[in-house]
Order: structure tokens, then sequence, then C-alpha cells
């Protein structure tokens, strides 16, 4: 009889810490949370707490209300993390496009606001095609006459056809700190879907592809992050490096919690939700999310 109530007390433990995988998913859903250790099951079959006292199902039920990280006591007097801002007005990227045909003409800059933020500054703009023109800043080249379905970032339409030049001023949303990756501006048909015209300039077909060659002030930051080695609760692997050899980003893994990864590689936890707006943890421990992607660059904020 005792060994039939043993091996129950297993079974049960082992569907308490498996319950967590039941929150991995896509799509929105929250990533499957990183779970403490696994003890030896007591006789009786009660949860298994970790080290801090919370159980396993405690720690299932958390993960379901994730909340903003907050900052080690220790940490108060540590300096504000910082990123010196490119000044306002900066002109980092210009250059002409014109399409292979000859029907688009435009003449874009790219200006830095001061504050993180980017303005793609578009003037001259001629078309004489009987579509309105549209324009999104890609990572990765385009080719003309591909079909998108992703506009890129600063997606705007210019208008057009034009009777006489025209010009427009559009924030770089989504462009992040640093905007030198978005190297391809694309130039793009914003007909109407289904309308009536050749198919080189339906809805969404590419126009024109101009590289955008950028030139980025050095920028000085007092938030360096080095790898010392996996540990305890930041156990997860470094998945990228940057030109200069320091770690870009880590993938989170089972047990991981923020306070010893931020401490892996040498940084506060303010730092590192400095580094990662929106991350999020649970627990009183502050578990990382299982899987989650952690940016470690400065400038990849």
């Amino acid at each position: 009889m005792k060994r039939f109530v043993t091996v129950g007390a297993v079974v049960l433990a082992t569907v308490a810490l498996s319950g967590c995988s039941l929150l991995r998913g896509s799509d929105g859903a929250l990533p499957a949370p990183s779970t403490p250790p696994a003890t030896a099951p007591t006789p009786t079959g009660s949860p298994t707490p970790t080290p801090a006292g919370e159980s396993a199902s405690d720690l299932l039920e958390a993960s379901a209300n994730p909340r903003t990280p907050t900052p080690e006591p220790t940490e108060a007097a540590a300096p504000d993390p910082v990123l010196t801002p490119i000044p306002a007005g900066t002109v980092l990227a210009q250059g002409d496009v014109a399409s292979p045909k000859g029907s688009i003409h435009f003449r874009f800059r790219m200006v830095a606001n001061g504050d993180d933020t980017f303005t793609a500054q578009y003037s001259g703009i001629t078309s004489t095609l009987p579509v309105p023109i549209a324009v999104g800043l890609f990572d990765l080249p385009r080719k003309v006459g591909d079909g998108l379905t992703y506009h890129g970032v600063g997606d705007h339409t210019l208008g057009g056809p034009t009777s006489g030049a025209i010009a427009a001023n559009v924030p770089l949303s989504g462009s992040g700190v640093d905007p030198s990756h978005l190297g391809t501006l694309v130039t793009y048909s914003a007909a109407a879907p289904g309308q009536a015209v050749p198919v080189e300039i339906a809805a969404d077909k590419v126009l024109a592809v101009t590289s955008v060659r950028w030139s980025v002030p050095a920028r000085q930051t007092n938030v360096h992050p080095k790898d010392a080695g996996a540990r305890p609760n930041a156990t997860g692997q470094v998945t990228a490096s940057t030109a200069a050899g320091a770690p870009k980003s880590y993938t989170v893994a089972p047990d991981d919690l923020i306070g010893d990864v931020a401490a892996r590689f040498g940084i506060s936890v303010k730092d590192l939700v400095w580094l990662n707006q929106g991350v999020q943890v649970f627990g009183e421990d502050q578990h990382l999310y299982e899987g989650t992607s952690l940016n470690l660059d400065p400038l990849g904020r």
C-alpha cells in the first residue's frame, strides 16, 4: 500500500511541474514560465517548495499574472542607464529615388530628433503613375516587381499622381534607437486592392528600391554587458554578439531569475529592464519567462 502512495505522489508532483508547459504558445499567448528546480517529492504528495518557499503550484499560478520587474534594493545608489542622444537636426542619411522607368522621382533625408527618435523627410516628390505611391524602410533588400505583405518601418503614402512636386515628413516609428539597420528604402504602389490597373503597378507592388547609406555618429553609454558564464538561475544561451564581441542577445532558460541573469552580465536589474522595455516577470523571485529573447545591446533598444 505504501508503494502505491509513493508512486501517486511522484505522478502528482510531475503533473504540477509539467503544467507550466501549458502556458507555452504563440500569437500573443504567454511564453512558458521558467519552472522552479525539481526536488524529490515527499511521501505526502504535498507541492514541492522552491528554495525561497514558493511551490510549483504557486509559480504556475503566478505565471498567469506577469508584472514589471522591480530593481534590487541594493541598486538604489546605482546610476541610471544612459545612451548619449544624437543632436537634433543631424542628417544621418540622404539620397535620391528614381524608378526604373522614370515615372517616380524624389529626394529623402533621415534626420535625428534629439530624443532617440528619427524623421524621414521626403521632398520634390513627383509621380506620373495613375496610382498613389507609398514608402517604407526595410532591413533586407527587395526587388522591383515584388509583392509586399509587410510595408516596413515608417510606412507612409506619399500620394500621386502629382501635378507638382510635393513633400512629406514621416516619423520612423519602430526604428529603435539606431536606425542604421534599415538599409533599403522601398517605394511601392498604394493602389486600392482590386483596382483595375496593370499588374506591375497593382497594390503593394514594389516600384523602386533604393539603398540607404547611414552615417550615425558614435554614442556613449554606461551599460557594458560582459558574459561571466552560466550560473544557477542564469543558464540560458547568448545567441548573438556585437561586432566588438560583446553579448547582444540572450535566450531565457528554465529557472532563470532576472537578478541572476543581470548579475551574469555584470549589470543591474535596472539596466536589464532599460535594455528590454516591456520585459515581464512572475513570482516573488522574479522568474523570467522561458524562451524570452533578451536584448543586451544598448544600440539594440
